[in-house]
């Protein structure tokens, strides 16, 4: 149903937002805040002052950034190969920055949070080596949650003792959210002001330039893009 002008829905994933509410915010509904908010709360119920890492700060792990901070995580590390993406962490609660290209990031997080390893760390890559180090720079008493899901013929290697005892690996499921009861929440945080999208969106596309904007998202340079049917 992607990119269609309509579409058949079960009832159950339909969630009615105020009439006034902006629809292209009400689109990001959709998954990046569901799904980053989602992690922080219901996966790795990450705790005062825990120490976050969210790996990859696109639409989903922006809004994880923003999760960690609303419950006063510390140090919250966003990393990422681009630096617009890092300035907008930056804004949402990252309290550390990591360039990927150019840092260790391995290094770097230990060097922030200890040689002890961090509480909860977030791959939002899919890229097995990522999460083989996501999975070493989490503590040995934390949590590795991962989003993020790796093409089909690639595997990640671990070393899986530590989950014998109190070390944690899971993956996320959307966050385990439900849209009916969550996103009336969110939207009330909006409202407040506790809670802010400003920034996640940088393009908005006609339908007829799905292929530009297809394109323009691959290259990683996008945060989210809206295709709008009224162009």
């Amino acid at each position: 149903t992607t990119f269609n002008e309509y579409a058949i829905a079960s009832e159950n994933r339909l969630t009615p937002i105020p009439v006034d509410f902006d629809p292209k915010i009400g689109a990001l509904m959709g998954c990046a805040v569901t799904t980053g908010l989602g992690v922080i709360n219901n996966n790795a119920k990450v705790k005062i002052g825990e120490s976050v890492v969210v790996w990859g700060a696109g639409g989903v792990g922006l809004n994880m950034v923003q999760g960690a901070a609303m419950v006063s995580a510390y140090p919250i590390i966003a990393i990422d190969l681009f630096d617009h993406k890092l300035d907008l962490a930056r804004k949402m609660g990252a309290t550390h920055t990591i360039h990927a290209k150019k840092n260790n990031p391995e290094k770097e997080i230990l060097k922030i949070v200890g040689n002890n390893g961090a509480d909860v760390v977030i791959d939002n890559t899919g890229n097995v080596e990522i999460i083989r180090s996501a999975y070493e720079v989490t503590s040995s008493i934390g949590r590795t949650i991962l989003v993020g899901v790796p093409p089909i013929g690639k595997e990640a290697t671990l070393y899986t003792l530590p989950l014998h005892f109190k070390k944690i690996l899971t993956g996320s499921h959307g966050g385990e959210a439900k849209p009916d009861i969550d996103i009336p929440r969110y939207i009330r945080l909006m409202e407040s002001g506790k809670m802010t999208l400003d920034g996640l969106i940088t393009h908005e596309f006609a339908l007829e330039e799905i292929n530009d904007a297809l394109d323009l998202f691959g290259s990683g340079e996008a945060g989210r893009i809206i295709i709008s049917f009224n162009k």
